[in-house]
C-alpha cells in the first residue's frame, strides 16, 4: 500500500493549526524506507516503529514527535528539529545527524553507533542513560 505523503502532511498541518479537516499524522509501523521528508512538518506526530532506512529527514521538524522504536539506518537528518523527540530504542546506526537540534530529545536505548553528530545540538536535557 503506498502513503499519500502530501495528503497526510497537509492534513497534520490543518491538524497543529487547529483547523478543520486536520488529522493527526500516525504513521506508526509505516514502511518509510528511503522516503523524501524533507522539510516536512511532522511536529507530534507517531511514527513509533516507523522503517525510516534511508529515508532523507533533511530540514524536518520532528519536535516532540514519538519515534520510539523507529528504524532509522543511514537516514539523512542533517539539520533537522528533534526537540523533545522520543527516541527511545530507535536504531540510529550510520544516521547522519550533523547540525540536528536534539535538545530535550529521549534518546534511552537508542544504537548511536556509527552516527555523525557533527555540529548537533546537544545540551543538559538530552539523556543517555540506559534503563
Amino acid at each position: 500500500m503506498s502513503i499519500d505523503f502530501k495528503e497526510i502532511l497537509k492534513k497534520h498541518a490543518l491538524f497543529l493549526a487547529g483547523k478543520n479537516g486536520g488529522e493527526f499524522a500516525d504513521l506508526s509501523n509505516a514502511d518509510l524506507i528511503d522516503a523524501d521528508l524533507s522539510g516536512a512538518d511532522l511536529r507530534d506526530a507517531d511514527l513509533s516503529n516507523a522503517d525510516l532506512r534511508d529515508a532523507d529527514l533533511r530540514d524536518a521538524d520532528v519536535r516532540n514527535a514519538d519515534l520510539r522504536g523507529a528504524d532509522l539506518r543511514n537516514a539523512d537528518l542533517r539539520n533537522a528539529y528533534l526537540s523533545g523527540a522520543d527516541l527511545r530504542g530507535a536504531d540510529l546506526r550510520g544516521a547522519d545527524l550533523i547540525g540536528a537540534d536534539l535538545r530535550d530529545a529521549d534518546v534511552r536505548n537508542a544504537d548511536l553507533r556509527g552516527a555523525d553528530l557533527r555540529n548537533a545540538v546537544i545540551f543538559e536535557g538530552w539523556r543517555l542513560k540506559n534503563d
